[in-house]
């Protein structure tokens, strides 16, 4: 079994005990009043950063356990990213729904519930502790419940990273007219990473219509960010390099290269 299906197996089960216990969702308008993940990076000229808040990894274990995701979420706010990722997977990463509900309440800028997502329920949950971004990753959903939880999830007025680790995968997402793409150089399989993954599927980005390319794991520094930026991503999704940073600010900044049209 690899690793996401392990992952997958834990979610459902997950789910089967949020639906015996489900609390009944009422649809609002936004609970938060966040930025525009996809108008911010739309209009950018250099590479923006997507900073991550994540304890732990399948691959890596732990990361920092006794991270304050507040003083975390504000040190990303200060040095300039773009939005806060917050991992909410319990058993393997070590997050929470509360890491994402205080970090939503202590930021201006948009908040993305990290997580592998896989039922309506778990979107009303993110929406409730303050989410303005889900995340819906291909690998992990057939093509009818991936079309249906984006639908669902934008009823919601939720901004939707879909995530892609290959060309196949890059169709699944346009055919649901994702507008907000994220390419992962991490096999979900295996954990391995490879950050040629981006330059390959950007060949095939259609960045001539209105949608965003983001680079996902493997970013450790400027140089790397520069690969991704010459190849046409408006971001990068950073977590363990930021995580283990003794300084943020010099970090974050540093990777805010200029970017290729496409």
């Amino acid at each position: 079994m690899t690793i996401l299906e392990k992952i997958l197996e834990v979610k459902k089960l997950e789910v089967e005990n949020l639906l015996e216990h489900q609390i009944p969702f009422e649809l609002t308008k936004a609970l938060t009043d966040k930025l525009s993940l996809f108008e911010t990076l739309y209009n950018t000229q250099h590479l923006q950063v997507i900073s991550e808040i994540k304890r732990a990894s399948p691959s890596k274990g732990l990361i920092e356990g006794n991270v304050n995701p507040v003083q975390q979420a504000l040190a990303y706010e200060n040095a300039g990213a773009a939005a806060i990722s917050v991992l909410t997977d319990q058993q393997f990463f070590k997050g929470s729904l509360s890491d994402l509900q205080v970090v939503s309440s202590a930021v201006r800028l948009p908040v993305l519930c990290k997580d592998f997502i896989i039922h309506r329920l778990q979107i009303e949950q993110a929406k409730r502790a303050g989410a303005s971004i889900i995340l819906l990753i291909v690998a992990a959903l057939e093509q009818e419940t991936l079309k249906e939880l984006f639908d669902f999830a934008t009823t919601l007025d939720l901004e939707v990273l879909v995530e892609v680790h290959d060309v196949e995968e890059l169709q699944r997402a346009l055919l649901i007219d994702a507008k907000i793409i994220g390419i992962n150089n991490r096999n979900l399989k295996t954990f391995e990473v490879n950050l040629g993954n981006t330059a390959e599927i950007s060949a095939h980005f259609p960045f001539h219509e209105q949608r965003v390319l983001i680079s996902e794991s493997g970013i450790r520094d400027a140089t790397d960010a520069s690969t991704v930026a010459k190849v046409g991503a408006h971001a990068v999704l950073v977590g363990e390099t930021l995580m283990r940073s003794a300084h943020i600010d010099e970090t974050l900044r540093s990777f805010h290269v200029k970017r290729r049209e496409r």
